[in-house]
């Protein structure tokens, strides 16, 4: 079998013991791990794109799980989606194990799973539990049948724990004892050449999510930049009523902020950063704003996703929590264009914390729920027809972003753009 990849970096299906739901043999003849064409390499290195090993064992799956989700798993399980003429893998997903175990919950596992690996056509899956067997052990149980019922190939299904695999599937002593097979993943050449390419692993997903934890060091100067933001909104608002008395009060507003989007991507592009707290301030404010929102949508081409990313993380990071939803939703889209299916699933948490209805992010985590890969992630619209969107409607009020995701704004492949899938993806997530 095939494993070489362009797989999404950790789409992350949670489980948790209260019932709820957040928010994505022995291995023989296993072949490079490379993207496949048209879709994004992880952001770290674009390297990585055309990076290729071989891995021709357990624990050489194993080592590369890590690196194709971004952090070292545990008590999760694992599921590597595979297909094609060489049965290359194309998708990688998580899921946090029930703890303590819950049949109902397997079963909306081995449900998922099913779906997601079908959606995407891949007729093979590798499936790998990370921790004690009596929280392994009774998931595998369900997903095992759920798998092979629904027509898909199971060439191993592995528990890992301290160091050490067992196989569900080997029953043979020599090469599969019972107190398991050590392994050192990150001595593995495969994992070592993917290191190389810029493939970097965290410690965990809580070490991931840490990368957008605010910065505390600005905090007290942001605030008062957003201070002074609110009165520059205000008094652009006050001119706009004097000069157009019944017309759209917050049309200067949305065109400043846009030429402000505009200005923030390209100091990005350019390998610059925003050093005026001022200004990252006036986008937070702006950002609340659809128009603008969707201005820097219809921006995000993937040709330059990893500056993005810098920028978005950046302003997630300094923004106060109010202000976050915006720029951690877009985030969040930057991330799954590049296949980063972990980053993108914690910016939604950031911005789903900042706003629990904010509508593109529910529509971002319905495409990762669904296993979209970043192909998925389409710009139908430019700047300019994103503005000319919402032309028609400049004597009717803005909606706020809570309340929809509007007309205005950028497709995805396989998803409306009206609140209503979002608004799925939460009840489904949250149940």
């Amino acid at each position: 079998m095939d494993i070489p990849g362009n797989v999404h970096r950790g789409t992350i299906c949670r489980w948790s013991g209260d019932g709820s739901r957040s928010q994505p043999g022995r291995m023989t003849n296993l072949s490079p791990i490379e993207p496949a064409p048209g879709e994004g390499a992880p952001p770290q290195s674009e390297s990585a794109a055309r990076c290729r090993v071989k891995v021709g064992s357990a624990d050489g799956v194993l080592a590369v799980v890590p690196h194709l989700l971004g952090f070292h798993p545990s008590r999760s399980l694992v599921i590597l989606g595979a297909g094609g003429p060489h049965a290359r893998v194309r998708l990688a997903f998580r899921y946090d194990l029930p703890d303590p175990p819950e049949e109902g919950l397997a079963a909306d596992i081995a449900s998922h799973a099913v779906s997601v690996l079908g959606r995407q056509h891949l007729p093979v899956a590798v499936v790998i539990g990370y921790g004690p067997g009596p929280m392994v052990t009774p998931v595998v149980d369900v997903v095992r049948p759920a798998l092979r019922e629904a027509g898909i190939g199971v060439p191993d299904m592995l528990r890992v724990q301290d160091g050490r695999y067992w196989s569900y599937v080997c029953q043979d002593p020599a090469c599969c004892p019972p107190d398991g097979v050590p392994f050192d993943p990150a001595a593995h050449p495969a994992a070592e050449a993917l290191a190389a390419a810029g493939l970097t692993v965290r410690g965990g997903r809580e070490e991931l999510a840490s990368t957008l934890d605010p910065d505390v060091s600005v905090a007290a100067a942001m605030r008062q930049a957003i201070s002074r933001a609110r009165d520059r909104a205000g008094r652009l608002i006050t001119a706009t009523a004097a000069r157009s008395p019944g017309g759209d009060l917050f049309q200067d507003l949305a065109d400043s902020g846009r030429r402000s989007v505009r200005l923030a991507v390209t100091t990005y592009r350019r390998g610059q950063r925003l050093a005026d707290l001022d200004e990252v301030a006036w986008l937070g404010v702006t950002l609340t704003d659809l128009r603008v929102r969707d201005d820097a949508w219809a921006r995000m081409v993937p040709a330059h996703r990893a500056a993005h990313q810098r920028l978005w993380t950046d302003l997630v990071r300094q923004l106060p929590r109010e202000y976050a939803a915006a720029p951690a939703s877009l985030l969040a889209f930057t991330a799954w264009q590049a296949g980063d299916g972990a980053l993108a699933s914690i910016a939604i948490e950031r911005a789903l914390d900042s706003d629990p209805r904010y509508s593109m992010a529910l529509l971002l985590a319905e495409a990762l729920h669904a296993g979209l890969p970043p192909a998925a992630a389409r710009l139908p619209m430019t700047p300019k027809q994103v503005a000319a969107s919402y032309a028609g409607r400049r004597n009717r009020p803005v909606a706020r972003p809570a309340d929809r995701v509007g007309p205005g704004t950028p497709g995805l492949a396989g998803c409306g753009n009206a609140g209503g899938p979002g608004r799925r993806a939460r009840s489904r997530a949250r149940r």
